[in-house]
């Protein structure tokens, strides 16, 4: 019962970002063409829907509603598979249930918050999100590591995938996230959905290196 309340609460939790962040994102108009206040905006809806989600479930499934950070976790030890694969799956369900109210509410004239590939480049959008899920993962590695950090986690949490997105809207719209990019892709379909394996692929990698990185830094530390 204690996983099946987990797996609930990670459903909720990415049903809720995809629909408010994402919702944001397509609302505003904000796009990887031009420049505008719609970009701060919109990296706040995702910070603070993190920032939500963490004070409101985060005490039951720890908040990953992001299969790179449950994977970045399952690598350092502090999952076990069978979590994780429920997880993912949560996860998964959650946004395409989030991008579906989305689409009954806007519909698909505005966009869903889909990510897209920075100058039509698989690597170059490869690499700039390994980047930016590395920086978001072991942020999160470093806050969740002590219990006195315990007051003040999601808040910086929220604050870092705040600025990921500032940073990597003109990019790639910024994933970080493979759940959230799959859902909205699913509903668009096109290039959105054609290209969505490397909002997937990327991501998980970039958690995978944080949590690799962060156990070496860590274990350092320890150490001495």
């Amino acid at each position: 019962m204690e996983s099946i309340k987990k797996y609930v609460a990670e459903f909720i939790g990415t049903l809720v970002l995809v629909l408010f962040a994402c919702g944001s994102a397509a609302v505003l108009g904000c796009s990887t063409t031009e420049s505008n206040a719609s970009y701060v905006m919109t990296a706040l809806a995702f910070g603070l829907v993190i920032v939500a989600m963490a004070y409101s479930i985060g005490n039951i499934s720890g908040c990953h509603i992001n299969p790179a950070v449950s994977i970045a976790v399952l690598v350092s030890g502090k999952m076990s598979v069978k979590d994780f694969i429920g997880y993912v799956i949560a996860q998964f369900l959650g946004a395409i249930a989030g991008a579906g109210l989305l689409m009954a509410i806007i519909g698909k004239d505005m966009g869903l918050g889909t990510n897209g590939l920075y100058n039509d480049s698989i690597g170059k959008s490869i690499l700039i999100e390994i980047i930016l899920t590395f920086v978001f993962v072991i942020a999160i590695l470093g806050v969740t590591s002590k219990p006195e950090f315990g007051n003040v986690a999601g808040l910086v949490i929220g604050l870092t995938l705040t600025l990921v997105h500032i940073f990597g809207i003109f990019f790639t719209g910024t994933s970080v996230n493979p759940a959230r990019s799959f859902g909205p892709a699913l509903f668009m379909g096109g290039d959105a959905l054609a290209d969505v394996w490397v909002f997937i692929v990327a991501p998980l990698i970039g958690g995978v290196l944080a949590a690799l990185v962060y156990k070496f830094l860590s274990s350092e530390k320890a150490s001495k």
